[in-house]
């Protein structure tokens, strides 16, 4: 009963929003799948589903997830398609970093394609140091479907080298990331989904450390309702 009275008031909530966002979060040992898999059964719920839908096609909303929220986009099927719907074999997953462990540190990620709101404030080329802590941040995708993304403008960002090139190296690359892929929108680029933490940004953090720190992805996505 508190299970479905959570998700009418959810579900009410979404009717008054603009922005929904999904943050990471480690849950249960964060094997396997993280909380990915207990957000993904919550916003199944019909009518959740149907919230979400509205929020997208019929009220121009944005939606946004970040580490184990980015991996609940992509399992609810709302990246890359923009929807929730059943997926398969053959849809992109996040799934354990190559290495074989957790990765905690900061890496560069370069924007690839500033199609969303949410980087509305962004150039493509622009390269930010972002934070990453997770153990199952690789993105594995089909080359078809991968290179549909990119034709696209899907591929909204990249883990990057010290000379602004995508990289496979483990140096570049935490998780091993198939053609380096952080980020990716949906096709209208009102959902955007990456792995890195934007959202841990602030004055007192990272002193001494060079490099852009913030994508201002949160701002966009504020300035879009403007």
């Amino acid at each position: 009963k508190a299970v479905a009275e959570s998700a009418e008031r959810f579900a009410r909530a979404i009717e008054r929003a603009q922005i929904l966002f999904l943050p990471g979060g480690f849950s249960g040992g964060d094997e396997p799948d993280g909380s990915a898999k207990f957000i993904t059964a919550f916003f199944r719920n019909p009518a959740i589903c149907e919230r979400v839908h509205e929020l997208l096609r019929a009220r121009d909303g944005l939606i946004g997830g970040i580490c184990n929220g980015f991996q609940a986009l992509i399992k609810l099927g709302l990246l890359p398609y923009g929807e929730i719907r059943e997926t398969g074999e053959d849809d992109p997953t996040l799934t354990y970093n190559r290495i074989g462990r957790h990765q905690s540190r900061l890496v560069r990620t370069r924007i690839a394609s500033n199609l969303s709101p949410w980087l509305m404030h962004t150039q493509v080329g622009d390269i930010h140091l972002t934070p990453v802590s997770h153990g199952e941040g690789r993105f594995v995708i089909g080359d078809e479907l991968l290179a549909q993304l990119s034709q696209n403008g899907q591929i909204a960002t990249q883990y990057v080298d010290e000379a602004g090139n995508p990289s496979l190296d483990v140096a570049a690359n935490p998780n091993g990331s198939k053609q380096a892929v952080e980020g990716i929108t949906s096709p209208d680029g009102r959902v955007f989904g990456k792995m890195a933490h934007s959202e841990r940004v602030g004055e007192n953090l990272y002193k001494n450390v060079p490099g852009d720190l913030d994508n201002t992805m949160f701002r966009g996505a504020v300035d879009y309702f403007a």
